[in-house]
């Protein structure tokens, strides 16, 4: 080949790799156009923001190292592999941002969090600002009492103090109650579950009126988890889902999705064995078999029965 060809052959490679270089840059520039809101947003900061609470036991709080750990944590966590699997990329990082009870609605709707992973109820009110991913646990409110207390039903609680979490549905449930049935109750608002334990424990109220599981499971990974009885009326039910933002409609088919894989291959039943029926990173274990109405709603999603 003479110099002539060769210097020929290098300017078409030259150029050939410039096309391709350019079609690469291209493509991948369409497909960042063809993505659309929590997709575009984490495709294009490169990282995806879980809120986390840091006291619903066993759903999202701080573990070892202060960590988010938990069942809702790990819900969400598969969330983000989906994502990933979707853009093609690995390289999307998870940052983790603190949540409360007031404030894990507009953290969503403004973007500062990408999805909600704590404990909160799925209902008609909250669908006006949010959106949800499919029910992964059903609760309910109920009451925790100090054992050795008089009160056998919520009824038993007239004229006496309860604990409530601000922003809850167990607060909403906990007055609509009393002022149906005229019970005097003097509710008491604490901002998160550890102070409303608290207030509970020492005295400060009667009652604290919270999903029942996360009454359990404050109460297991309590210094004495006998001290503590939670009453057997319902006074609401709460299912359970992931928030993030509404009028998404493909990142709510990615949510969707994630949970059908998860119910298919039984791994939404056994996070929740992981968690609700084995021990803790505490080394306490909680004890709280899968309700019926729960195994009933991961079938639907796929889940093979037994």
């Amino acid at each position: 080949m003479t110099r002539a060809s060769k210097a020929m052959w290098t300017v078409l490679l030259a150029c050939l790799s410039a096309v391709f270089v350019t079609t690469s840059h291209a493509q991948d520039a369409v497909g960042v156009e063809k993505l659309t809101g929590t997709l575009a947003k984490i495709r294009s900061t490169g990282s995806v923001t879980i809120g986390y609470r840091d006291a619903s036991i066993p759903f999202s709080y701080l573990g070892p190292g202060r960590q988010p750990i938990g069942y809702s944590i790990d819900l969400c966590l598969a969330v983000v592999d989906e994502i990933k699997a979707e853009l093609g990329t690995d390289a999307i990082n998870v940052k983790y941002f603190p949540v409360n009870s007031q404030t894990r609605i507009p953290l969503v709707v403004d973007g500062t969090v990408d999805l909600e992973c704590g404990s909160t109820t799925n209902n008609l009110e909250r669908q006006k600002q949010v959106a949800f991913s499919p029910i992964f646990f059903v609760s309910g409110t109920k009451l925790m009492i100090k054992r050795g207390a008089k009160f056998r039903s919520y009824r038993d609680l007239k004229e006496h103090t309860v604990a409530v979490t601000e922003g809850t549905t167990n607060e909403a449930a906990i007055k609509a109650v009393n002022a149906r049935e005229g019970l005097g109750i003097k509710v008491v608002e604490f901002r998160d579950h550890d102070q409303s334990f608290s207030a509970l424990a020492s005295g400060k109220v009667d009652a604290w009126a919270g999903d029942d599981a996360l009454l359990y499971a404050q109460a297991a990974e309590s210094k004495n988890p006998g001290d503590f009885v939670v009453l057997g009326d319902y006074l609401s039910y709460d299912p359970y889902g992931i928030m993030f933002r509404k009028n998404d409609p493909a990142f709510a088919g990615l949510v969707k999705h994630t949970f059908e894989k998860l119910a298919e291959s039984r791994e939404l039943a056994r996070l929740y064995e992981q968690w609700f029926q084995r021990r803790l990173p505490s080394g306490r274990t909680l004890g709280i078999a899968m309700s019926p109405q729960l195994a009933s709603i991961f079938e639907s999603m796929g889940q093979p029965t037994e």
